[in-house]
């Protein structure tokens, strides 16, 4: 992993941890690395001094530097910064309103969402569209009986 210290067109430093300077590369020219403060995707790396290990990789020899407190007006309204990408908040979104689609247009057959799957699927039922629970056992065998079936999308504050 590396960290790089990133700086927004608009002046805005923040750190941000890729895979590889690669993986950095690849996020900034698809525009994904936004800026947490404005949401700008115009980012460059900022000038970082390089981590100096000891003799025998003991620790470093220096002690890393601070991270740089945001001080523009924009910073000190928004309150604290939140780590979620732009991207990552507009994916929860629409995940969301997939969920809540299926729920609003289909039956909670809960339990038995396995064998009523099976009975449509053989036309011993009527196709209508249903959503309900299932072990992974039992989704294999319906995908593997040639059912399709999808898992509900769950977000975090679901389990809250």
């Amino acid at each position: 992993m590396i960290r790089y210290a990133l700086h927004c067109d608009r002046n805005h430093d923040f750190e941000s941890w890729f895979q590889s300077s690669s993986a950095y590369d690849s996020q900034v020219k698809r525009k994904l690395v936004t800026c947490p403060i404005c949401g700008s995707a115009r980012i460059n790396k900022a000038i970082m001094a390089p981590r100096i290990v000891g003799k025998k990789g003991r620790g470093p020899a220096t002690p890393p530097p601070e991270p740089v407190a945001a001080t523009t007006p924009e910073a000190t309204l928004s309150g604290p910064t939140s780590l979620m990408m732009a991207q990552e908040k507009e994916l929860r979104t629409k995940l969301k309103e997939l969920r809540d689609h299926i729920v609003k247009n289909a039956d909670n057959v809960g339990e038995r969402f396995a064998n009523e799957a099976r009975a449509m699927h053989y036309g011993d039922k009527e196709h209508r569209p249903i959503y309900g629970e299932a072990s992974p056992d039992e989704a294999k065998s319906l995908i593997d009986e040639g059912i399709e079936v999808s898992p509900l999308p769950t977000l975090p504050e679901d389990r809250n």
